[in-house]
Formats: C-alpha cells, structure tokens, sequence
C-alpha cells in the first residue's frame, strides 16, 4: 500500500517535561538548517479525534463520534491509509507556511513534550521523520517539575501528573520498537559532552554539524517566538551545563518525605523500561547513596514574580478542592465572568 510522503522535513524532540528538550531546540534551532519555535501540540488533538484514541471528556459525544469516524474510514478507498494522509497533510501544510514564514529553512523542528504519550499514533503519521528521544534521571525530571511548577511540593506535583509513571513506559516502548529511526540521547551525556553528541544528533537528522549551534545562546538571531516550555532553567544560559545534572540529589537527600514518594514512584515503573531509556534500578540510586551523610539542604530558589503566581495557584487549587464553599464561589465567579465576557 503506497504511503503519500510529507512535504516537509520534520524533526520532532521526544521527552518528558523537564528533560532538557527546550536546551536541545534551542541548539536545534541555532543551526542555519533547522527552523525551531515554540510548542504547537499538533499532533495530540489530532490523536484523540476517535480513530486512533478518544477522550474522556468532550463538547461531543466522544463514543458516537468515534464510532462514525471509524464507520467512514472504513469506506475510504484505503481505509487507514487515507485517514493517516490526510493527517499528515494537515500538519504539513501548518508546519510547511510555519517555516515559510520564518524564512524557509529546510527542515521544521517540533519538541512538544506530550507527543511522548502519542508516539504510536505519530510513527502512523510520520513513519519517515527524525526522531530525537532526550531522556534524563527520572528523579532529576520530577524535582525540577515539582520546583518549575509547584513551589518544591512534590505531593501536588505528583497528584496533578505522574510524570514518571506517564512517560517513562512510553519512551521505553517506543525506544524498543523503533530503533531504526529513533536516535536515543540521555541528558547528562549531552551536557557533559555536548560536542559528539550534538554531531551525532546533525547525522542522525542528515545535516552537517555546525559547532557553533552549541552555543545557543551567543547566536546573532535568537528565537523571538514565545511560548510553552522551560519557564526558568533554560534561558539563564547560554550553552549546555552540568550544573542541574545533580541538583535533586540534596533534595532527597534531606528530605524523608520527599524520598518516600520517589522511592513510590520508581517502584511503580518496571525496571525493563527504566534500563531501556538508559537508567537501569540497580544504579539508578548510586548518584543518592554517594552523597553521604554531610550534605545540606539545598537553598529556597530566590521569590520571582513567576514562583509567586505558582505559589498562589497552587494554594487557591488546594482550597478549592478541600473547601466545598470556596469551590462553590468559582464556579459562581466563572460563570458571572463567562456572561460578561460572552460576545
């Protein structure tokens, strides 16, 4: 069965959030053939329209609608095929005028992180298309998502999303099924080690390496655009550095609680996944058991104007699911807001 190709070359960065993907595009981004940005999340709407998976919540009957969509896809001349084409040709003409307006380079770089939780129905997609999987300590990606988001509370943060449960399976899987054009980089090798690695990165995709996309933060034209991503960590430097590689290990360290939960989460995932991305159980802790008994808590991170909203969102969501009166409240308030607001 022929399979109609894209139109643009696309390189997608797959890896959790916190894993060091917004450092990767943007070194990415620096090299004179590939146009970066910010987040688009294309391709996990187009996930859960009803053929391929469906959501839970809709403002449509999701049941129904995939039932017929599936009826209808059934009936194209090429069944699937026609329905993974003309999804593939959505995204090709949203990417191809993306790039176009930036300037035309070659080649359209997406690094949406929740793309890692539909892998399967990408590879259907774009079955051609490079694929860099970032992967970093687990522990590492969970202190740096409780502390970007949640003010360090590793219970809320665990609550809202289990990243690690989430997304380590995933990679696993898809690390597993698809070497051929998956190119596998774990975070501390490519910033203890950045030059190699990136060269490796600029084969993998089919263009030259250019040393001096390294340095992303020293390029004559930085990324404008705006949009999801590090919040914080990314944007303080101006190359790729070591300095985040060890920074949870004081937590736990000093922390019984916090270390109790990680402990939770890491029994949670099979040890064959994390092996596969490169962090196997019987050295995972290593790192933690060499600290030893003399190490200190790590310093409260400076008050920002963006730590302060997080702090007063996270306790305004806390209130609102603890006390039926202050929920009662916003839901009121949002929907004075919605009249108001209503055109």
């Amino acid at each position: 069965m022929s399979i109609i190709s894209s139109s643009v070359n696309l390189v997608f960065v797959i890896g959790a959030p916190r894993s060091g993907t917004t450092m990767l595009e943007r070194m990415l981004s620096s090299h004179s053939q590939i146009q970066g940005g910010p987040e688009p999340h294309l391709l996990t709407p187009l996930a859960h329209l009803g053929v391929w998976d469906k959501v839970d919540k809709a403002p449509y009957d999701h049941v129904l609608a995939a039932q017929a969509q599936k009826g209808f896809v059934s009936q194209l001349p090429k069944g699937e095929q026609d329905y993974w084409d003309a999804c593939r040709a959505y995204c090709d003409v949203l990417y191809g005028r993306y790039t176009h307006a930036k300037g035309d380079k070659p080649y359209c770089l997406d690094k949406t992180p929740a793309y890692a939780l539909v892998l399967p129905f990408m590879t259907k997609v774009y079955p051609d298309s490079s694929y860099i999987v970032l992967t970093r300590h687990p522990l590492a990606i969970f202190s740096s998502y409780a502390n970007s988001f949640f003010n360090g509370d590793y219970e809320v943060a665990h609550d809202f999303n289990p990243i690690i449960e989430r997304y380590v399976p995933a990679l696993a899987a898809f690390l597993r099924s698809n070497n051929d054009k998956a190119f596998h980089v774990c975070y501390e090798q490519l910033v203890r080690e950045p030059e190699p690695w990136f060269e490796r990165i600029c084969a993998h995709i089919g263009v030259p390496y250019e040393a001096d996309a390294i340095n992303y933060g020293e390029t004559k034209d930085p990324k404008k655009a705006t949009g999801l991503g590090d919040p914080i960590g990314v944007s303080q430097h101006k190359r790729p550095t070591t300095a985040s590689v060890k920074k949870w290990v004081a937590e736990l360290a000093t922390d019984p609680g916090k270390l109790a939960l990680a402990k939770k989460m890491i029994a949670a995932v099979n040890p064959d996944d994390l092996a596969t991305i490169g962090y196997p159980v019987d050295t995972l802790w290593k790192v933690l058991e060499e600290a030893g008994d003399n190490i200190t808590a790590p310093k409260a991170p400076k008050a920002t104007r963006y730590r302060l909203e997080r702090g007063m969102i996270i306790r305004l969501r806390r209130l609102s699911q603890r006390n039926n009166l202050f929920r009662s409240i916003l839901k009121k308030s949002q929907l004075i807001c919605d009249i108001l607001l209503r055109e």
